[in-house]
C-alpha cells in the first residue's frame, strides 16, 4: 500500500471515507460542492498541510490529514498533527490502519517533525487502544469550541 498525497481525482473517495466511518459509502454518490473544491484547493497548495491517500490498484483505502506546525517548543521543531483519519469500514481489522500510521509517522520523522500528536472522540475506545498499540500516549485533555 502507498500513502500518497490527494490529487483532486481523489476528492470524491476521501468524502466518502468522511461521510460515514461505519459503513462503506459509494464516491460516486458524493456532491463535491464548492466549499470542497475550496477546502481541498487550499489544503493542496499550503506547504504546511497534506490530504494523504492509502492507495492501491483498486482506489483509495485510507486518509489522513497531515498539518505540521511550527513552534518554538522542542527547540523550534515541528510538530505534525493528525486528523481524519479512515479506513473503509469493510476493510477494517486488516492492518491497513497500522500501515497508514505507521507511513504517515514516517513521513513526519522525515520531515523533521520532533512530535506527532492527534485527538480522537472520547466515545472511540476502540480507536484509543488502536493508537496507544502504535506507542501513542494519552498525555493531555483536549478542548474544542465549535464556532
Amino acid at each position: 500500500m502507498n500513502l500518497r498525497p490527494a490529487t483532486r481525482h481523489d476528492l470524491p473517495a476521501v468524502l466518502a471515507l468522511l461521510a460515514d466511518e461505519d459503513r462503506v459509502v459509494d464516491p460516486a454518490s458524493v456532491v463535491v460542492d464548492a466549499a470542497y473544491e475550496t477546502a481541498f484547493a487550499a489544503i493542496d497548495s499550503d506547504p504546511r498541510n497534506e490530504m494523504l491517500v492509502l492507495a492501491d490498484g483498486e482506489g483509495v483505502l485510507g486518509c489522513l490529514q497531515m498539518t505540521y506546525i511550527p513552534g518554538l517548543g522542542k527547540h523550534g521543531a515541528e510538530r505534525a498533527l493528525v486528523e481524519a483519519v479512515r479506513i473503509r469500514a469493510d476493510l477494517r481489522g486488516g492492518g491497513l490502519g497500522r500501515d497508514l500510521m505507521r507511513q504517515a509517522v514516517e513521513r513526519a520523522r522525515q520531515r523533521g517533525c520532533a512530535l506527532v500528536q492527534l485527538t480522537s472522540g472520547r466515545q472511540r475506545t476502540a480507536a484509543h487502544r488502536f493508537y496507544e498499540s502504535l506507542g501513542f500516549a494519552r498525555s493531555h485533555e483536549g478542548f474544542k469550541l465549535p464556532l
